[in-house]
Parts: structure tokens; sequence; C-alpha cells
């Protein structure tokens, strides 16, 4: 769910934050001596037992429900105005409830698998065991600051690793809390908050971890691998891209309108799985503006003056998607304002626009949007739909809405996205038991729940010859034996 431009911040949190400088080398040798800490801390003790584990999960649970009111008032600040129930429904809920779910799974995780090895090496035995693999890094995105900390920290603890997070230094207030909150609940050597600029986040991301993931934008996240390849540091990006959403011949319209009004404008449109653009039957198209409107003023009344409406993160970002919206329309798209009050630019308020008539030649259909702008597109067949996103990089989200089966299959078995919601939007993200993740240019590698914990887990293949056992049969010098068994073995 995260973004986009910037990387994250530097600067170690202990009791107290260090201000590291911005020079990419002197910010890395500041970071070096923490890391090496925390190598060196477990490399003393490897192996981390489910009640360690356990108490650091349930540390992190305490700490969420300490710094529920200090976490929502900091992200408000930075945001110039971002609602406590919003940052509750789509950062602290879901934290939580991941944090639940890992307690009350990981002790099984953590067993692997075993059982007698194939028929031709019995007697032996072969198991799978999950270990941890270190330290991990993760660098969050400004847009859920708490929800993409937490939620690879959560998994990270679960699978008995150190974790070092960078923090985005587009929400500095949130960062200051966060990172205090952090040193309150851990030691150090077993998680560090590192504050800071651009700069510090290259540095960051140079270091050798065992695991680095990444949340942000596809341009970034070039970067990121390209300096995690200098250590062979293994890598899980969640980039993001155009997330269409389809709505079939067959979907129940206001419903699924609604809902897609609903994933676009949760945090003002700055979530990496919002719908980015809508597929729509080309008789609807007019329908689906006016039911918009409609939707968009039952969901946030009094329109920009509505407090849980939320503001853009940065007047660079409002200038960004009021430049898209602008251009689009001097190239012949038609903006549709869904609220009848402007923009606001001091107050970075800015009002949902449905955009018809556009096309490729726009940066609006290039780009990702991250904001409350949302371009429709209408199809005359749902093949045309499916070669329309097929034609475009591979997706983070796809959102298919309809009540034909055959229909839906149709769209889910001839594309190819990170993951897919039918019939709503974004809640595929919610389900603890299913991976978040990317393909191609929107990402590789996932997490959240088992699949979290394998990702920051190394499954150690294990064989277990028996005492007795047919290997030497297989042994030199080769003969009647050897042939006679190999004709057994190949046939």
């Amino acid at each position: 769910m995260g973004h986009k431009d910037e990387m994250g911040g530097g600067g170690l949190h202990e009791a107290a934050t260090l201000q590291v400088s911005h020079d990419d080398d002197l910010a890395r040798a500041l970071l070096l001596p923490r890391f090496d800490a925390m190598r060196h801390a477990h490399e003393a003790s490897p192996h981390v037992d489910w009640s360690t584990r356990k108490r650091h999960l349930t540390a992190l649970l305490g700490m969420l429900h300490k710094y529920r009111e200090p976490f929502a008032k900091a992200i408000d600040e930075d945001f110039g105005g971002r609602s406590k129930e919003e940052t509750d429904m789509l950062e602290l809920f879901p934290s939580l409830g991941n944090l639940k779910h890992a307690l009350s799974h990981t002790r099984r995780w953590m067993r692997g698998s075993s059982g007698w090895a194939n028929l031709w090496l019995l007697p032996a035995r072969r198991a799978l065991v999950p270990q941890p693999l270190g330290v991990v890094g993760v660098i969050v995105p400004w847009n859920y600051p708490l929800f993409l900390a937490v939620g690879p920290l959560t998994d990270a603890l679960a699978a008995g690793n150190r974790v070092m997070i960078k923090v985005s230094e587009v929400t500095p207030r949130f960062a200051e809390v966060f990172a205090s909150a952090i040193a309150e609940t851990f030691p150090p050597e077993w998680v560090t908050v590192v504050t800071g600029d651009a700069q510090v986040a290259r540095a960051f991301s140079s270091l050798p971890f065992d695991h680095l993931l990444f949340t942000g934008a596809t341009s970034i996240g070039h970067h990121v691998m390209r300096a995690a390849s200098e250590h062979l540091t293994p890598v899980t990006l969640e980039l993001g891209g155009k997330s269409p959403a389809i709505i079939g011949p067959g979907a129940r319209w206001e419903h699924a309108v609604e809902r897609i009004m609903l994933g676009k404008l949760l945090n003002a449109g700055q979530t990496c799985v919002a719908p980015d653009y809508v597929l729509v039957p080309r008789e609807k198209l007019n329908t689906f503006v006016a039911t918009a409107r409609q939707v968009a003023s039952r969901l946030y009344p009094d329109a920009v003056n509505n407090r849980q409406y939320t503001s853009i993160v940065s007047a660079r970002h409002f200038e960004r998607l009021s430049g898209l919206a602008g251009e689009a329309a001097a190239q012949g798209a038609t903006a549709h304002p869904l609220f009848d009050a402007p923009a606001q630019a001091a107050r970075r308020r800015l009002p949902p626009v449905v955009l018809t008539g556009v096309h490729d030649g726009m940066r609006v259909m290039r780009e990702e949007i991250f904001g409350p702008l949302l371009p429709v597109v209408p199809y005359d067949d749902l093949d045309a739909a499916i070669a329309y996103v097929n034609e475009r990089p591979r997706p983070l989200a796809l959102y298919m809405f309809d009540t034909d089966n055959a229909r839906i299959d149709q769209v889910v078995d001839g594309t190819i996205s990170g993951g897919v919601t039918i019939n709503d939007t974004l809640l595929h993200v919610a389900e603890h038991s299913l991976p978040f993740s990317g393909v191609g240019p929107s990402g590789m590698g996932g997490y959240h729940g088992e699949a979290g914990f394998r990702t920051f887990s190394k499954e150690k293949p294990i064989f277990r010859q028996a005492r007795w056992n047919g290997g030497g049969l297989l042994n030199p010098p080769y003969g009647k034996r050897f042939a006679a068994m190999m004709k057994l073995l190949l046939r």
C-alpha cells in the first residue's frame, strides 16, 4: 500500500534521535555500527525460541494499544488532515489483526515439516526447518507509515529476526513518535528505527542485510535492488502501478461504483492498491460519472471541508496531481469534479475528479496516480477489457465486479496481477492468510501472515541418513551390481 517518490529517511533512534549527515558515506558509517551490533547479537544467539518471539510480538501489540492516540495525532499533523477514524481503520486495525494472527500461528509455522525420504532413499528421514535469517531491513513509505512499518516488523519478529526500520522523512512527526515507541519497547539490538532523508535511505539500502523489504516507487525500487545486489541481499519489493477495476456487464451497479469510489477516496487515493482506472461497458460511461458523484457526496458530505476526507500529504504531491488533471484536460480529456467545492491549495484539499476521454498519450494514463483522480475507459466486450489490461504493465491489484462466475473466471484467468479482489476493492491486502505481493514492475516477493514468516526465514532442508542404508550399492568400482541397480532406478 505504499508510495512512492521518497525512500524514507536517516538518523538512528535509541533513547534519542541521532541526526545523520546527508553525506552518503558518512551516513553509512553511522549506520554500520548499529547494523554490526545487531549482526553480532544474532551470531551470538542465532536460535530464537518461541517464548522470545511471543514476547516480542506481545510487546509490539501492547505498543500499538499504548500509542494509538499519539500515532493518529502525528499522522494527522503530517498529512495536514487525516482523521483518526481512517488511521484506526486503515493502519491500526490491520496491524493488530496481523499481530494476533502471528501470535496464534507462529509456533506451528516454526515446526516446519518432516517425514520419510523418498522411496529410493529409505529408511532415511528428511525435514524442512525454518531459521531466522539474521538482520532484516525495512524501508517504509509515507502514505501508511504505521501499517507498512508494523506489518513487516511483525513478520520479521515472528521469524526470529532483528530489524532495522527506515521511516520516511515525509512524515516526520510520526517518525519521531514511532522511534520513541520502538525505543521504549525493544532493546536496540532487536529493533532500531532510522530517520532522515533520501540520501540516508540510499546508505540504508546498501547495508549487507540478510533480507531487505522496500515499499515505494518502481523507479526507486530499481536503485534499492541495485544497492542490495552488491551484497546479494534478497529483496521484497512492493512497488505499485496502475491497478484496474473492471465493471462487468452483470455487476450490481450501485455496489460496484460505491466500492470503487470508496477504494479510491480512502486516504484521498494515496494508496498503492487504490483503483487507478476503471473499465466500464461503453453504454454505462455517463451513468458511471453520475453515480460516482452521488456516491462521493454520500461518503464525504460537505466535500473538502469534511475532516474525514484526507489531505494530500505535501504541496509537491498536490501540484503533481493538479498537473496530471490539467494536462489531461489540455489534451482532450473531460474532467468531472465530484464535489462542487473547488480545490484548496493552501490546505492541500483536492476534490475527487473523474476523467473521461483519456488516452495513452496522457501522463495520467501512464503514471501511477496516487491521488483522487479516476480515469474511466469504456470497453465494448470483456475480451477487449482484458486485452486493455494485458497491454499494460502488470498491476499490483485488479478488481472485478460481476455476478457471473464464468465472467469473473474469464478475467481472473486471463490477466496477471499482484492480487485480486472480486466484488470489492483493497480487501485482499487485509486478509492475513494471503500474501501481499506484486508481479513484474509492481513488485516481487510477498509478506503477511505465513508468507511473511517464510519470506524472513531460511527454510533449511535437512537429510538424516539411516545407520543401515543402501548407499553403498552405488559406490565405485562400477560393475554388474551397479548396472543392475541403475537399470532398476532408471525404469
